[in-house]
């Protein structure tokens, strides 16, 4: 009975083991990501008045559509939110509503940006119009890029959640998630700020 309980003790460790090591890799991860996006910021600034004689961000940019954009993504970072708290807690049914939820949002988030490329695309503001125009698609289809990443972890989780409910590692992989979706959100609001609002204001 003392070495069953042992080797379960011995497996708990190895298990917890893996998953500190994925949980390093992730972090390691996502501060590539930082210095990803910390590079892109860094290129749109220099180049974000480099118009060419195309056009500028106060002839593109509509701020209701991109306040749509911004709230439409931060609902979700409130769902993800309670979708990890819920599944902690042990309610399934409501902690895959709110990842289903987030999953929607996220999808709605893409849809929009995707229109609003199309839109510039028309209107003759493609990537290939001026550096302005290259880095600002560079930026924002980088992170569109990342939503979509997002989406599909989401979507794998939440079917082996629905397969297999209450495991611990799965929870885990769901708090990580959570953690890359609330990281994207910060990134929009930078993007928000920087990009659109002061290309607006000139």
């Amino acid at each position: 009975m003392s070495e069953t309980v042992m080797e379960m003790d011995i497996i708990r460790q190895e298990r917890q083991e893996v998953a500190n090591r994925k949980t390093l890799g992730f972090w390691i991860y996502l501060m590539t990501d930082v210095v990803l996006f910390s590079s892109l910021f860094a290129t749109f600034a220099v180049l974000r008045n480099a118009v060419a004689s195309g056009p500028s961000g106060q002839d593109l940019f509509s701020m209701p559509f991109v306040l749509g954009e911004t709230l439409v993504l931060l609902t979700s970072t409130f769902t993800i939110g309670m979708a990890v708290v819920l599944a902690k807690r042990g309610f399934k049914i409501a902690a895959l509503f709110n990842l289903l939820l987030t999953f929607g949002l996220g999808v709605a988030f893409l849809v929009m940006e995707l229109t609003e490329f199309t839109e510039f695309v028309h209107e003759g503001a493609s990537w290939q119009t001026s550096a302005f125009l290259s880095s600002f698609f560079a930026l924002v289809a980088t992170h569109g890029l990342h939503v979509a990443f997002g989406l599909l972890w989401m979507l794998g989780l939440g079917i082996k959640m629905i397969r297999r409910w209450g495991k611990e590692t799965d929870l885990g992989r769901l708090a990580l998630l959570g953690t890359f979706w609330h990281f994207l959100d910060i990134i929009w609001i930078f993007i928000f700020t920087f990009v659109y609002m002061i290309g607006v204001l000139g």
